[in-house]
């Protein structure tokens, strides 16, 4: 590492706080500074979406799966596209037909304000650990980075730069200034992992996929392993992963916010459908990494290395292998990663606070003046609880993509069966809705912290989902059968009518 390289990082810090400035526009009101008042060209939605739900964990993790494993966790990309499908068809037309700011409106119009508070706040709870995670994998390659220059810095120190940098130009410019820089910062590290592969490659003397074929690494199916404990086995795989998709990106307020902000239904569902494809092929590039890793540490082990993690492989060759100033576009590019994340979730969270519990319980007409003031201190508090969020995690033994992962599950699966339960089940009203979903988290929060290794983290989504239906649909059952309970489109339930009125 040289000092050109510590130049690139401050300079990319600084050129993003800028850019978000500068493309951000003039915020009005609150439906601008969420949704961008729907005038968000797709393509960018599209990109927006990527570098959402990549984050640091693709950059510097999933090289580490291909690395101790094979590449099998692509089958969950398969997975992804296919829940994308059923977001697109099932889930956005009620969205769009409502004109909904957030997905959790959807429930408040279904079953009442009670659960659209419930899952707004699991929300808020569940996006502020797993976007922890997020934050601080990103912080993982520069302490690296720190420690070579003799800088020793703490992670909530670095954590702190990042959290600041982001919040910047997310609270002055909103959800315009976050998809913008979206674009640009995946485009940064896209080319980052283009780059590193190709030096990679250069200096082998050997085949690196020969070396991966050899030892079993190429496998993209699995029909063999338990498909109930092995999170890659290919039933579970596509399952979960089109599970986990479809409440991500359709359940999420973190996606869903974005989907809002397009121009109209056709251009959100090619947004979503899309950025499904480009997810496959970024899954693929930051594997491939993994497999040319293999070849470049001479199949060492993690031990061997004297690497706390696997999660250290990828930044380690970036501050060794790469020729100066290339090694700080590539860092740069892992913390442009993570801050597309961090920048999407305060936008998120904000916005969920302010339309799914302030709008709700508070009765006072707010200005658009006042309304945006009070929207851009939500996503400061939000910035400021992140970066204490982020410093609970110090370390994990696994690749911290999978723990990032399974956090985000343990509530998908009740939001998930949340949706369907108002969409399938027509006499299912709130407190069937609000039990099934508490009994559903709790039992995934219970195998998360209690029972690790027994299930898959992929399963969880499908676990969660199956339980909320189920119970919701048995309790649904005590009452008799009455008339004209749907979904947005038809009828309210009794507490989704009492709400409007």
């Amino acid at each position: 590492m040289q000092p050109i390289d510590l130049v690139v990082i401050a300079a990319y810090l600084l050129c993003s706080a800028w850019l978000g400035l500068r493309l951000s526009g003039r915020q009005r009101d609150t439906k601008d500074y969420f949704i961008g008042d729907r005038r968000l060209p797709w393509w960018a939605v599209c990109l927006s979406v990527v570098a959402t739900e990549t984050s640091a964990l693709t950059v510097i993790s999933i090289p580490g799966v291909a690395y101790l494993g094979d590449v099998t966790f692509l089958q969950v990309a398969v997975g992804y596209m296919i829940g994308r499908v059923v977001v697109a068809f099932v889930l956005l037309p009620r969205y769009y037909r409502g004109e909904m700011t957030t997905a959790y409106a959807y429930l408040g119009l279904r079953f009442g304000r009670g659960m659209q508070s419930t899952a707004a706040v699991t929300f808020l709870f569940t996006r502020l650990l797993a976007d922890g995670v997020r934050l601080f994998a990103a912080a993982i390659p520069m302490k690296i980075v720190l420690d070579a220059y003799g800088l020793e810095m703490s992670y909530f120190g670095i954590i702190a730069v990042l959290g600041v940098v982001t919040v910047l130009y997310t609270f002055i410019g909103g959800i315009r200034a976050v998809v913008w820089v979206d674009v640009v910062q995946m485009a940064l590290y896209v080319v980052g992992g283009v780059i590193a592969l190709s030096l990679i490659v250069s200096s082998l003397d050997v085949n690196f996929l020969e070396v991966a074929a050899a030892e079993g690494k190429t496998r993209f199916v699995d029909f063999t392993s338990d498909p109930i404990s092995a999170p890659y086995a290919t039933v579970t795989a596509v399952l979960g992963g089109a599970l986990l998709s479809t409440a991500s990106h359709g359940a999420d307020q973190i996606i869903v916010q974005r989907l809002l902000g397009c121009r109209s239904l056709r251009d959100a569902q090619k947004a979503v459908i899309v950025s499904g494809a480009v997810v496959f092929l970024q899954f693929a590039l930051f594997l491939t990494v993994g497999l040319a890793l293999y070849s470049y540490f001479e199949a060492a082990t993690i031990e061997q290395l004297g690497l706390a993690g696997p999660d250290e492989l990828f930044p380690v060759f970036i501050v060794e292998g790469l020729p100066a100033g290339l090694s700080g576009l590539l860092l740069a590019g892992i913390m442009a990663s993570a801050m597309s994340t961090l920048s999407s979730s305060l936008a998120a969270l904000s916005s969920s606070t302010m339309a799914d519990l302030y709008e709700r319980f508070v009765s006072r007409p707010l200005t658009d003046a006042q309304g945006l003031r009070l929207g851009r201190l939500f996503t400061l508090g939000w910035g400021l609880v992140f970066i204490g969020a982020a410093v609970m995690f110090t370390g994990t033994d696994d690749p911290v993509v999978e723990l990032g992962l399974s956090v985000a599950s343990l509530t998908y699966g009740g939001l998930l069966g949340a949706f369907f339960l108002g969409l399938w089940v027509r006499r299912a009203r709130q407190r069937d809705a609000i039990i099934a979903f508490g009994v559903a988290v709790a039992t995934m929060s219970w195998l998360f912290l209690f029972q690790p290794g027994l299930v898959g983290f992929t399963w969880y989504t499908a676990i969660g989902t199956s339980i909320t239906l189920a119970l919701g649909g048995l309790l649904s059952l005590r009452r008799e059968r009455t008339s004209g309970v749907g979904a947005v489109e038809g009828e309210l339930s009794a507490e989704g009518e009492q709400e409007r009125a």
